[in-house]
């Protein structure tokens, strides 16, 4: 694999629970106050190294998504490595979204957002949404909008719908806790596109460990 030249992709994890009266809010359809953003804390000691902090997580790695919205202004969309599931009932997902990224304020006052879990094969779109200074949607067959609206790329086979109800600053990025409500999922298995030490893989039979435990 070759080393990407992108400078626009959002790393990171962080670990955060939405708020369930908010979920039960959208439900029933009652209008609730947008959440408060905590404030960034100023007062902590100094910690690690941000050089070997970065360094510890270039051996870490992480499955490769898509964030796509529309605020009203157009759509954008933005590459992270920082997506996690942290609960199925009610189904929240969680992303991180840099300052740096220059979608990342749209995605942030978005009210929706559509998460491409991305395969493979969708190595180009991954380039394409972690790449500075170019339009993302400037090919009008690669993406489309669904009918609640969203933009979305057409070939990721993977794709979670869901509604923002709670972000968090952490840093220079944004964490972005989202309701799902829709999804798209093929019924065969697909080959994830993972990004490691800064260069993109393939997952497929091959980076399959056996398990060697024998049942008691």
């Amino acid at each position: 694999m070759h080393n990407p030249k992108e400078s626009d992709v959002t790393h990171g994890s962080a670990h955060l629970v939405g708020s369930s009266e908010h979920i039960e809010a959208e439900r029933v359809g009652r209008p609730h106050a947008p959440s408060v953003p905590a404030a960034p804390r100023t007062d902590l000691p100094q910690g690690l190294d941000a050089g070997l902090f970065k360094l510890a997580f270039r051996h870490h790695a992480a499955g490769v998504a898509v964030i796509t919205a529309d605020a009203g202004q157009g759509p954008v969309g933005m590459t992270v490595t920082s997506v996690f599931s942290v609960s199925a009932e009610p189904p929240l997902l969680v992303f991180a979204a840099s300052a740096h990224s220059s979608a990342a304020a749209t995605i942030a006052n978005a009210d929706t957002v559509v998460v491409h879990l991305l395969a493979s094969a969708q190595l180009p779109i991954a380039r394409l949404c972690a790449t500075k200074g170019v339009d993302r949607f400037a090919d009008p067959a690669m993406w489309d909008r669904l009918p609640t609206g969203e933009p979305y790329y057409v070939d990721t086979p993977v794709w979670i719908r869901g509604r923002i109800i709670n972000t968090m600053d952490a840093g220079d990025s944004k964490v972005i806790v989202v309701h799902a409500l829709e999804a798209h999922a093929p019924d065969e298995d697909v080959r994830p596109l993972v990004y490691h030490n800064r260069t993109w893989h393939e997952l497929s039979e091959r980076s399959v460990i056996a398990d060697t435990v024998q049942a008691g």
